[in-house]
């Protein structure tokens, strides 16, 4: 359907519930989309020869305008390992709802969240709170990254459990920005 041109545009794959299939069309539809490598590490696996290595690498995209995706892969070499994230990381690719949630603030422009939005994934519990205009991205590292490429640009965090896990604070993070489209406000009906 993109390739015919009857869908031109990111936003109505999201609209219509379609399902990204293949990481080429996020390629055709979203042209400017950065890539940041969270995390790699050696992972062994016993077998009857002995141990087999593979590497194991973690890999956030996002367009810095609400739009962020998270995935993980698997290889014997660490560019494969890269390669299979991202396009993982596309496959997964969702829209999040911005705006000025702040009590503070209420200026109405999107640089925030609209609402508090709890995350979880693995002993990790991230709390996102909508911070005002100029505050910046008060979170960890992982945390920031995420954020940075989902185009949040004020936010506090509050963070639970064992955050130094790269991939869990990760998958956190990025479970409650996508619980941001299922919150309905009154003035959204």
């Amino acid at each position: 359907m993109v390739k015919e041109g009857q869908i031109s545009s990111i936003e109505e794959l999201f609209m219509n519930n379609y399902r990204i299939t293949e990481p080429e069309i996020v390629d055709y539809l979203v042209p400017n989309l950065q890539q940041e490598v969270l995390s790699i590490k050696l992972v062994q696996r016993q077998t009857d020869a002995g141990e087999k290595s593979r590497f194991k690498a973690a890999v956030a995209v996002g367009n810095g305008d609400a739009l962020v995706g998270l995935g993980t892969g698997k290889s014997a070499q660490v560019v494969m390992a890269i390669e299979r994230a991202v396009s993982r990381a596309k496959l997964n690719l969702t829209y999040i709802q911005r705006g000025c949630g702040s009590w503070e603030c209420a200026c109405g422009e999107p640089h925030s969240l609209r609402t508090v939005l709890r995350g979880k994934r693995g002993s990790v519990e991230i709390v996102l709170l909508p911070g005002p205009r100029g505050l910046g991205l008060v979170a960890g590292d992982m945390a920031k990254i995420i954020l940075r490429l989902a185009g949040v640009r004020d936010c506090w965090t509050k963070s639970f459990g064992e955050t130094r896990t790269p991939l869990s604070m990760a998958g956190a993070v990025f479970d409650a920005l996508r619980r941001s489209n299922s919150i309905v406000l009154p003035s959204m009906w």
